[in-house]
């Protein structure tokens, strides 16, 4: 039986910032293009993939479909950053980007770029710049993340990006904050402090057919200052992106807690939006009362959206791997919209879009893990990580999650287990030093109850090497856990259910 699990394209795929959008009988899965083991955010051009609406297990690579140096401004700013694309009312496909330089450097800077093609994953041409009437670029607040919508025929562009310096009651005597946020955004003393509410915040305008040519000016959609409201807690980050489900507005974005999607929703494209809730979290943070401290991953950037996909809702999101920010992978959970329009928090999963539970017979690659801990992961930032922590890797063609230390707990939903009996493991030394130690096995019901299968004892080299746990018979839905202990660090590539 063909399964499929997080992250859902090939593992040597990194395609972050998703956003998916149903075309006809396929969906597709635009997003930016990170490299793997990359130095920096989004270092590849765009690559589209794609999977008929009713079989998600099916993705297959459309190719690429457009390339930074097609963009006047590539010789400046070479990396391409999240896009979204939208059917024109001509029926063609329009693919909104922002420009950056490495490490998000000029990322603020630029207008926002826009590419056309006959199909949605054809080869795109560069078609223009976003600009107003008079033909100048419109640069109005801080242009990042464009999200767009074809709304009845009304083409709706939204994005921004938000820091909290504002917020201080001395900003505008604090000449530090000023000087920051003019070398950040590329604006004047004069637009910073003389901008009603803030050049930051979640934005739209609506555009002419010719997709290019502001018709509404940008105006906030939430006001930049949220102390006092329902934002305050999960205030508006980045990653703008909107949905329509009925005579409803959805706007999705990226907190400034920066690992969770979160929503809004409002009857006007343009105003009154109010704090739905949070969709996902990278590290399961807020997922029936998990605090911060208690994260189950590295966590850091996330964007994605939601997506009604047949007759059922998913979010898309990221994880993220090789210690940073810089290589995140596509990955995608289930959702339920309730009769009143909110969305409950989902735990992040190993199934995915399986449709129900992986099998636990045959052989996965252990970097499906969900959970990946050693009790203090770090939050990413816009670096590599140098010192040590499990985390997802590769070496070649080989990807693993590595940096096995002791305590790490490595946790996989959900399997279904039918009479197995046996957990087989693909383990390596992660550096020179002859690790010892063990690993427990055991499962938890939906219920929370946790069952003790067994240990392994590891005594790692550093060739890939198999070790077994053999248990009586267990059937049922479960998460897996391992959980290592041991003197020296460990590499594991696969798990086998036999």
């Amino acid at each position: 039986m063909e399964q499929i699990f997080n992250p859902f394209l090939p593992i040597s795929e990194y395609i972050p910032d998703g956003e998916p959008h149903v075309f006809g009988d396929r969906v597709y899965l635009y997003g930016s293009h990170d490299k793997e083991a990359g130095e920096t955010y989004c270092m590849l051009d765009y690559t589209v993939y794609s999977a008929p609406v009713d079989d998600l297990k099916n993705w297959r690579c459309e190719g690429v479909i457009y390339k930074a140096c097609q963009d006047p401004d590539y010789h400046n700013r070479k990396y391409m950053y999240a896009p979204d694309v939208v059917r024109g009312n001509d029926g063609r496909y329009y693919l909104y980007y922002c420009m950056s330089g490495k490490f998000g450097k000029g990322g603020y800077h630029g207008p926002i770029s826009v590419a056309v093609c006959d199909t949605p994953a054809g080869k795109y041409e560069y078609l223009g710049i976003v600009h107003n009437q008079d033909g100048t670029p419109m640069q109005k607040y801080v242009c990042f993340d464009p999200g767009v919508i074809n709304d009845d025929g009304v083409i709706r562009l939204y994005y921004g990006t938000q820091y909290p310096y504002e917020e201080e009651p001395d900003f505008v005597h604090d000449e530090e904050k000023i000087q920051c946020e003019m070398e950040m955004f590329g604006k004047s003393r004069e637009e910073i402090l003389g901008t009603a509410d803030s050049v930051m915040g979640p934005s739209m305008l609506v555009l002419e057919d010719d997709m290019l040519t502001v018709k509404e000016e940008a105006k906030h959609i939430i006001p930049y200052r949220v102390k006092g409201t329902n934002f305050e807690e999960h205030p508006f980050y980045e990653a703008a992106s909107i949905r329509k489900i009925g005579s409803k507005y959805y706007f999705i974005y990226s907190s400034l807690q920066n690992h969770e999607l979160c929503y809004a929703t409002s009857d006007y494209p343009d105003r009154n939006f109010a704090f739905g809730g949070v969709i996902v979290s990278n590290g399961d943070i807020g997922y029936r009362g998990r605090k911060e401290e208690d994260k189950l991953n590295m966590t850091g950037t996330t964007h994605g959206s939601i997506e009604k996909i047949g007759s059922d809702w998913y979010v898309f999101y990221h994880r993220l791997t090789h210690k940073s920010d810089y290589s995140r992978q596509a990955c995608a959970e289930k959702i339920h919209i309730n009769d009143d329009g909110s969305i409950e928090q989902v735990c992040i999963t190993s199934c995915g879009l399986n449709g129900g539970p992986l099998k636990a017979s045959g052989e996965y690659p252990a970097v499906i893990a969900c959970i990946l801990t050693n009790g203090r992961m770090p939050h990413g930032s816009n670096s590599i990580y140098k010192e040590s922590f499990p985390n997802v890797n590769n070496d070649e063609n080989d990807r693993f999650i590595s940096e096995i230390c002791d305590n790490t707990l490595i946790g996989y939903r959900y399997f279904e287990f039918d009479k197995t009996g046996k957990i087989s493991l693909v383990v390596r030394a992660y550096d020179n030093d002859s690790p010892k130690g063990r690993i427990d096995v055991s499962v938890t019901d939906s219920a929370d109850r946790t069952t003790v299968l067994g240990s392994i004892d590891i005594c790692a080299g550093r060739e890939w090497k198999s070790f077994n746990c053999e248990f009586g018979e267990v059937s049922g839905v479960y998460t897996l856990h391992l959980i290592y202990h041991g003197i020296g660090r460990i590499d594991i590539k696969n798990i086998v259910f036999l």
